[in-house]
């Protein structure tokens, strides 16, 4: 199923290729939370999310997002979307490859859908 929700992750992952932060940062929600896999820590509120876009912007290159069965499911002023997330960027000079079941949360906000939940579980190549 693809819809209003589906159209609001891919702006976010087209910001987040693009290094766009500021357009990234603006579709955070005023309660948003979530997970740095890398230093394995919930990230609680949109100040530590904006940190950590920005950081993330900053240490990666030539990212690429792709999503594939996607599912959303939406409740009024708040959704769901699942989807299958694959990416590739470079960090530090390396080649990296993400493989990762994710749930993005969004809830409508000021006439826009703002990512009020977000987490991936990268998965090892199988």
């Amino acid at each position: 199923m693809s819809g209003e929700l589906t159209a609001a992750v891919k702006r976010m992952l087209g910001a987040l290729d693009r290094a766009d932060a500021d357009s990234l940062i603006a579709m955070i929600g005023s309660e948003a939370q979530g997970i740095d896999e890398v230093s394995r820590r919930w990230m609680r509120g949109p100040g530590e999310l904006i940190g950590y876009v920005r950081q993330l912007i900053e240490q990666v290159q030539d990212l690429r997002s792709e999503i594939h069965d996607v599912h959303e499911v939406r409740w009024g002023d708040s959704g769901i979307v699942t989807f299958w997330l694959e990416q590739d960027y470079t960090v530090d000079g390396e080649r990296e490859h993400v493989s990762a079941p994710t749930t993005y949360v969004l809830r409508r906000q000021d006439g826009a859908w703002k990512l009020v939940l977000g987490h991936s579980i990268p998965l090892p190549p199988g």
